[in-house]
């Protein structure tokens, strides 16, 4: 199968033309809820999450990017369901991140706070096989080479001995990610940043292996996996989506926007 290539049908056509074990990575965000039309497609849920199942290698990544709808007064749950629906044919949740939007968000209820958040379920086939953590979350305590902390505590209230640590001056993310919407906007009806997409990227994989995107929209994870080095297929139902998705591949310019890990 060609790799490095947008394919403009159905994801479950290109899927369908996968050998198992095939993809390393999968960042997507689906058109949930009916909340936009996306030209008039829709999806299949089940049958997509069966075949990513398939296609992913073992201790490969599916990074689900999703919020719910609220309809008569009422959030759909959708979101839950589909993380549970994963589980169901064998994916682990291994955590359940927030994308918060930094006020950017929208009102789902005129009796409720604004939507400012959604969904980034982090679901893994088997054992994680790479994982990248990114050091940018500045450490309240000042660096040091060395210091005593005290050692394991049993459930007898007794301690073994001390351990060594060392304090840098970054430490890992929390699981909350916050980027803040603004710049150009993309013809399409839900972008979300190229830093969302590079981030993810750059955690749970390394360079060359296989990124996917089963409905790629603008190209955000398409064009942020060449853009760091990794190989990438993308699947797109709509050619006007996948115009866009050509143009975004030939630049090299990212939407850079403040993140607060």
């Amino acid at each position: 199968m060609e790799i490095n290539k947008t394919y403009n049908e159905n994801c479950l056509f290109t899927m369908g033309r996968m050998p198992d074990g095939f993809v390393d990575l999968t960042v997507t965000s689906p058109p949930y809820d009916n909340l936009r039309t996306y030209n008039g497609y829709d999806f299949d849920f089940e049958s997509i999450a069966k075949e990513l199942y398939r296609v992913t290698k073992e201790g490969g990544v599916v990074v689900w990017v999703v919020g719910d709808a609220t309809i008569k007064g009422s959030e759909t749950g959708a979101s839950f369901k589909q993380a549970l629906f994963f589980k169901e044919i064998g994916f682990n949740l291994h955590d359940t991140m927030i994308y918060t939007k930094g006020g950017q968000g929208a009102t789902g209820s005129n009796n409720g706070y604004w939507q400012d958040f959604e969904y980034m379920f982090i679901l893994t086939k088997g054992k994680i096989k790479t994982f990248n953590p990114i050091l940018d979350r500045k450490n309240k305590t000042k660096p040091r080479e060395k210091e005593e902390s005290q050692g394991h505590r049993f459930v007898d209230g007794s301690t073994k001995g001390k351990r060594i640590i060392k304090r840098k001056e970054f430490g890992r993310r929390f699981n909350v990610w916050q980027y803040h919407e603004s710049g150009t906007r993309i013809k399409h009806p839900a972008v979300f940043p190229d830093v969302l997409a590079k981030d993810h990227i750059i955690s749970w994989s390394n360079e060359n292996d296989l990124i996917y995107d089963p409905m790629a929209g603008s190209g955000t994870t398409l064009k942020m996996a060449k853009l760091n080095n990794r190989n990438y297929i993308g699947s797109e139902i709509s050619k006007e989506y996948c115009d866009i998705i050509e143009k975004r591949l030939e630049t090299k310019t990212i939407l850079k926007l403040p993140v607060f890990p």
